[in-house]
């Protein structure tokens, strides 16, 4: 039986009702004749806090509420690829054609296409004892994922029917089975409460790295798969860049991109952007393996926090299948925000800067359905949800809540410096302030993968960047002159692997994304150069002679460099560079120098 109440109180988004009990905690909810969806988040006796995830102008008290029995659900099944859903999963192209550009308040929609005929491939036949998990059928749901119809968790039995290869609606029953509960139907189309996590057999160690073509990341703070890092930065820095670009390159089967809170010319340029791009490991369009949940600054503040449980829901839905996901949350300080201002208006005790203070706790609950999985059924398949989330601080500030409790959460922090991004070195990753804790986890798969000495070379890189930092103080006392030539060595080679490296060109047609082995093969190339020069130099050369060398010039452009000719162009390097050292010559008998280094 549905339990209707009243309206008695309205601040914002944040109504009360009486009458409701019988109700339940996250129960869904609709609000007044419009019907506008909500959520109950609090029950004293017969009365409900309700969040609304609509505009609540023209709510007034006395408006009748009527619960659902059932909590926030996501709509799972064919048709989720290609789609761009706001917060609450309603289907936006689907609301602009019934409503045209503007939401009317109120609208539902079915999350899902109910008309839409799906090819029905079975994968099992009648007689066969299934359990949570198995897949009992298969659809090709683009054309380059096959969406695998599962049992849902908490189901086992026998199927007693399965449809026959055909076109069906996800509303349709494709199977039957036969439970100790009576016979359930199976559907293509199935719910799942977004606040719950789905339930998986185990959960493995992260050891195979996520790669995103971007050399500072992969390089020096890989995040492994199923694994989760932060991208936080001040305004200009390039959080959104970054996002973007991970979400295009990213080495993930799977893309589910939330826009939580962002201003919406950016969200608007995701949206154009993504029809548009080809994807590099298929040749398709990107968007037929991801799918976009928007949910700008100017939507109802509530459902921000609605928006990141119906990402991450989705997400592992396509993790069950045993596909990689990605999912790209820009950003969870506008959702943080969100909770703030909720929390205000439920007049709850605040906490730091006057933050709820279950804020950590909410972080660490969305942060930890990140993971590497071993699926349910009989079939073991491996799946992961890898949870890249941006950060917002205010002025920059890192000791602000949001990012300290998302630090003590996540294992990759991959710092944004608004220095570097006006000195218009992109990415702006901070290599001082920035970590991994995954690099033990997967530099197996590196050597593996690259070379033997991949770990030693990251690690020769590093010390020279650390090591020029240091030496830059003394140059801001005394000037460069004084430093002996060994140092200014050091300088130079930090100034190479900055602009010759860490820079990476989104908008190059190559350089946008470097492969593991092109990535290995520069870090040979700039090491070797180290190499040859501290050679020359105990030789008599000087560092002005080896900044001037002309192959400095093709190091430089290494990342321009296609796949298909890297070898070629790598040897061609390494020659030249022999050639070019090979001029620089010990000092004679009076104590003169000759070559390049006189």
């Amino acid at each position: 039986m549905k339990i209707q109440g009243t309206i008695t109180r309205i601040t914002g988004p944040v109504v009360m009702a009486a009458g409701m009990a019988g109700s339940r905690m996250y129960e869904l909810v609709k609000v007044g004749d419009e019907q506008l969806i909500g959520e109950i988040i609090g029950l004293d006796r017969d009365t409900a806090t309700i969040q609304v995830y609509e505009e609540t102008a023209g709510i007034t008290a006395g408006t009748p509420v009527t619960g659902t029995g059932l909590p926030l659900s996501a709509e799972l099944g064919p048709g989720l690829l290609g789609t761009i859903f706001d917060g609450t999963q309603r289907p936006l192209r689907s609301i602009e054609e019934e409503a045209g550009f503007c939401i009317t308040k109120g609208i539902h929609l079915p999350s899902l296409d109910r008309t839409a005929a799906w090819e029905f491939e079975p994968a099992v036949a009648a007689g066969t004892t299934v359990e949570p998990g198995d897949v009992i059928g298969s659809i090709p749901e683009t054309g380059v994922i096959t969406h695998r119809i599962m049992v849902p968790p908490g189901w086992r039995g026998t199927i007693r029917e399965i449809a026959e290869p055909g076109r069906y609606r996800i509303e349709e029953e494709i199977a039957t089975l036969e439970t100790r509960r009576g016979p359930l139907g199976i559907r293509m189309l199935q719910q799942w409460p977004v606040r719950r996590p789905r339930p998986y057999s185990e959960r493995l160690e992260p050891s195979v790295p996520l790669i995103s073509g971007q050399r500072v990341i992969d390089t020096f703070f890989p995040i492994a798969k199923g694994g989760t890092a932060s991208v936080p930065g001040p305004f200009g820095s390039g959080k959104t860049v970054v996002q973007q670009q991970l979400a295009k390159w990213v080495d993930a089967d799977i893309i589910v991109y939330v826009g939580c809170g962002e201003r919406g010319n950016e969200m608007a340029d995701v949206l154009r952007e993504f029809p548009e791009l080809d994807d590099p490991r298929t040749g398709e369009p990107l968007l037929k393996r991801t799918v976009l949940i928007a949910n700008t600054s100017n939507m109802p503040v509530a459902a921000r926090e609605a928006s990141v449980y119906t990402g991450i829901t989705i997400a592992e839905y396509y993790r069950d299948m045993g596909y990689d996901v990605a999912l790209m949350a820009d950003s969870t300080s506008r959702w943080a925000e969100a909770m703030r201002e909720i929390s205000g208006r439920l007049e709850e005790m605040p906490g730091e800067e006057g933050y709820p203070a279950y804020l950590a706790s909410r972080l660490a609950e969305f942060y930890e359905r990140a993971g590497r999985i071993t699926t349910l059924g009989k079939e073991k398949r491996t799946g992961s949800v890898s949870i890249i989330g941006a950060v917002s601080p205010q002025g920059g500030d890192f000791s602000e809540p949001v990012t300290q409790n998302t630090l003590r959460i996540v294992k990759v922090f991959w710092a944004l410096d608004a220095e570097l991004a006006y000195r218009r070195h992109f990415p702006a990753i901070d290599w001082l302030e920035s970590y991994s804790l995954y690099l033990d986890a997967v530099r197996t798969w590196w050597h593996k993968h690259a070379g033997d000495d991949w770990d030693l070379l990251r690690v020769r890189m590093m010390n020279t960047l650390q090591k020029e930092s240091e030496l830059e103080e003394i140059v801001q006392l005394v000037g460069s002159d004084v430093l002996p030539e060994n140092d200014r060595l050091v300088m130079l080679m930090a100034e190479m692997i900055r602009e010759s490296y860490l820079v990476q060109n989104a908008f190059h047609a190559v350089d946008t994304f470097c492969s593991p082995a092109k990535q290995y093969a520069m870090m040979k190339t700039i090491l070797a150069f180290h190499e040859f020069a501290e050679k020359g130099i105990s030789r008599g050369g000087t560092v002005d002679a080896v900044a001037t060398l002309p192959v400095r010039t093709r190091i430089a452009r290494m990342g321009s460099i296609p796949d298909a000719g890297l070898d070629a162009e790598m040897r061609a390097i390494s020659e030249e560079m022999a050639s070019q050292f090979a001029s620089f010559a010990a000092p004679d008998a009076t104590g003169g120098k000759e070559g390049p280094g006189a």
